[in-house]
């Protein structure tokens, strides 16, 4: 069973929803962020990425930064950019991006039911960005991003999300990026009772992405315990497994480890069938390109493991090929890897490699979802930068005050 809650969403006024939506906190450096607010400066960056309104090389972990993320989040309701909705409602979001097209509902979760392993996780989170997380919650008294749920498709939950999708929402904009973003609101007392009807019957949600921002939501609970407010729930956008899409999450590496590239390729090959390609996207699972010494090879893995994890395309380049070869053996710390999102493309992975900073590069197939839930259903979690989600879902949407 799933315990969901309607909740008065704080966002931004219908006719103020196009320059006020932001993409992730996550997904932007800071001079990127710096250029978004100087742009537009009604932009939620500003809150999400306090450090865009602070001096240049203030800490963006600092307690100015921290103090800056409540100054403008209040200072964006004084201004009209952001207000609350009268009653508790859920949303229903939707993204266009090119031909794919994908609606979720937006509610809050319960952090009982995180901390009990019904919302199922894919993988570790580290304390630091945890802690980053938590100042952020705590800091604006908000969840301010959804984490980003899915769920096993159910014919009563997809229905019901497909048949609100088709009344008028409140607001469609389309971004930079040509990602069209849709927001429905479901008020009245028939459709919140139906929502919740058809959520307590999935057995179970799992964390897509954002891992950290669910963590951080159930510490927060736990340092208010007692004390009044929703701290017990948190906010995200459930979707229907089948509607998303995963693309690659790639890897470059900046040295071949004491290897020449003739070396390396006589080791790859044996767990690889090897040979040269025009063709620089890998075709399926267990299949990979390499970029080396100005020439795309094509990988075909042997002797594919059972495991749900081991199996997995990120862990067979990681156990047989990053590790024992590149001297890659942790990806989270060790700074020789950089890890690319396939919305970038095979060219960036080129241009890393052809331009020296980098000696050689790995195109991989995408996870599948089916993988993912394996995986979580399974209790294990996935490699480090597994799974690269477009489009990204975009913060102050539809944001949760925990009072």
């Amino acid at each position: 069973m799933s315990q969901i809650r309607p909740f008065r969403a704080v966002r931004a006024p219908n006719a103020l929803a196009a320059a006020v939506i932001a993409p992730p906190y996550d997904v932007m450096s800071e001079a990127e962020a710096r250029a978004i607010v100087a742009a537009n400066p009604s932009s939620f960056v500003r809150v999400s990425r306090p450090e865009a309104v602070l001096p240049e090389g203030t800490d963006s972990h600092s307690r100015l930064a921290y103090d800056t993320v409540r100054s403008e989040y209040d200072g964006m309701k004084a201004g009209g950019l952001l207000l609350q909705d009268p009653t508790e409602s859920y949303y229903l979001y939707g993204q266009k991006m090119g031909d794919h097209f994908q609606v979720g509902l937006v509610a809050t979760f319960a952090c009982e039911e995180y901390d009990q392993g019904l919302i199922k996780k894919h993988e570790f989170t580290r304390p630091d960005k945890e802690k980053d997380r938590v100042e952020h919650i705590d800091g604006s008294n908000a969840q301010t991003g959804m984490v980003f749920l899915a769920y096993r498709d159910t014919p009563a939950l997809n229905a019901l999300i497909a048949s609100h999708a088709t009344r008028t929402p409140e607001w469609k904009v389309t971004t930079e990026d040509d990602v069209e973003h849709t927001l429905w609101r479901l008020s009245s007392a028939e459709d919140v009772a139906a929502v919740t009807a058809a959520a307590a019957e999935l057995p179970a949600t799992y964390v897509a992405d954002g891992h950290h921002r669910s963590a951080a939501a159930s510490i927060v609970h736990r340092m208010r315990a007692g004390k009044p407010g929703r701290h017990g729930w948190f906010l995200a956008g459930l979707f229907p497994a089948s509607a998303l899409q995963i693309l690659a999450y790639n890897r470059a590496v900046k040295d071949l480890f004491g290897h020449t590239p003739d070396s390396l390729l006589a080791a790859v090959r044996a767990h690889f069938d090897v040979t040269p390609t025009t063709e620089p996207v890998p075709a399926g699972p267990g299949r990979y390109t390499m970029y080396l010494n100005d020439t795309w090879y094509a990988l075909t893995a042997r002797n594919v493991p059972a495991d749900p994890v081991a199996r997995l395309d990120v862990s067979m380049l990681q156990d047989r090929v990053l590790r024992p070869l590149l001297g890659i053996e942790n990806p989270r710390t060790d700074k020789r890897i950089d890890f690319i999102g396939g919305i970038r493309g095979w060219q960036e992975l080129k241009k890393l490699v052809d331009s020296g900073s980098h000696a050689v590069a790995f195109h991989l197939h995408p996870t599948s979802m089916e993988q993912l839930l394996a995986v979580a259903d399974a209790g294990e979690v996935m490699p480090p930068k597994s799974t690269w989600f477009e489009p990204k879902l975009r913060d102050a949407v539809a944001m949760h005050e925990l009072d």
